[in-house]
C-alpha cells in the first residue's frame, strides 16, 4: 500500500465499523410486521377497532352544526336547526369497505367557476393536509406551528365535507389544541395529478388552494363508527399503529372555507354552499 493511501484506508475501516442510528421524534416508531403479528404484549389495535357493529346507521349532524354556533343569536341558531341544511346529514352514512374500490371523485376537478364544488373536491380527494396551530412549545410559544396530518372526509364513495383526524396526545399539535382548539387546515391541488399534467406551479393560482379554518373537537361517541371507517378505509395502515400512543379521533368544525381557485382573487365559500355541494 502506498503511504499516501494509508489515511484513506484507515478512514474507510472506521466508517465500516460505525453503528448507524435513526433519529426518532416523540411520535415516531419503528414498524416491524413481525412485531405486529407476534407481539402479544399489547393489542394490535384500539378496542374500538374490533367491534362488530357493521354499518353505522344513525343519521347525525356533521360539522354543519357549526352553522348554529356561528349564528348571531340563539333564535337564529334554532331557525337554522330547521332549515334545509339539516338534510346534509344524509351524506354521513357510511358504506361497507367492500364497496369502496376506486376513488369516486377521480379525474379532473370541477370547472373553476363552481367554487363550492371545487372546495369539496379538494377536501375529499386530499389524503393529507397541513394543520396550523398556535404553538405551546417553549421556544415558539404563541407563534403559528405547522404539521402534516392524514385526513379523510369519508370513504371514497361518501364525501361529507367534514375532515376527520386520528391523533395522539404525544403530538405537539395536540398539546397546542388543548390550549387553543382553533386551527387551519390547508390543501393544495398540487397533491394530485391535475397541476402536474397542466405543468402548473403549486403557487400558480390555477392550481387551487383550500384552507379550512375552525375548531378541532374530539369526535363524539355516536360518530366514532363513521370516523373510524372514514379514516381506516383511506389509511389502512393506521389499524396497526401502536395502541400505546393512545390514538383518538378528532374532526374540524368549520368556521370558514377559503379558496384560491384560478386568477382574480380569493373566495370565502359560504358554509351552506360548501356542505350542499358534492365533489362527484
Amino acid at each position: 500500500m502506498r503511504p499516501w493511501n494509508l489515511p484513506l484506508a484507515l478512514l474507510a475501516a472506521l466508517l465500516s465499523s460505525t453503528v448507524s442510528y435513526t433519529l426518532r421524534g416523540s411520535v415516531s416508531w419503528v414498524v416491524d410486521s413481525s412485531d405486529v403479528v407476534e407481539d402479544s404484549s399489547e393489542e394490535v389495535a384500539p378496542a374500538l377497532l374490533v367491534d362488530g357493529g357493521g354499518l353505522w346507521k344513525q343519521a347525525y349532524r356533521s360539522s354543519s352544526s357549526v352553522l348554529r354556533e356561528s349564528a348571531e343569536s340563539p333564535a337564529e341558531r334554532v331557525e337554522e336547526e330547521n332549515n334545509d341544511v339539516t338534510q346534509l346529514s344524509s351524506r354521513l352514512f357510511s358504506y361497507r369497505l367492500e364497496k369502496v374500490k376506486s376513488r369516486a371523485g377521480g379525474g379532473d376537478p370541477p370547472p373553476h367557476q363552481e367554487l363550492a364544488r371545487t372546495a369539496r373536491y379538494i377536501a375529499h380527494n386530499s389524503d393529507w393536509g397541513h394543520l396550523s396551530t398556535i404553538s405551546t412549545q417553549d421556544t415558539i410559544k404563541g407563534i403559528p406551528f405547522g404539521n402534516i396530518f392524514s385526513v379523510s372526509d369519508g370513504p371514497l364513495d361518501n364525501s361529507t365535507g367534514v375532515l376527520y383526524f386520528y391523533m395522539t396526545p404525544m403530538d405537539n399539535s395536540v398539546a397546542d389544541l388543548k390550549s387553543n382548539p382553533h386551527a387551519s387546515l390547508t390543501f393544495s391541488e398540487a397533491e394530485g395529478e391535475f397541476c402536474r399534467k397542466k405543468r402548473y406551479d403549486p403557487e400558480d393560482p390555477r392550481c387551487a388552494r383550500l384552507t379550512l379554518t375552525g375548531k378541532m373537537v374530539e369526535v363524539p361517541l355516536q360518530e366514532l363508527a363513521f370516523a373510524k371507517e372514514a379514516m381506516f378505509s383511506r389509511h389502512p395502515d393506521m389499524v396497526n399503529w401502536p395502541v400505546g400512543h393512545k390514538w383518538f379521533f378528532m374532526k374540524l368544525d368549520l368556521i370558514q372555507v377559503w379558496l384560491q381557485d384560478w386568477t382574480g382573487g380569493t373566495t370565502v365559500v359560504p358554509l351552506e354552499e360548501y356542505f350542499r355541494a358534492t365533489p362527484f
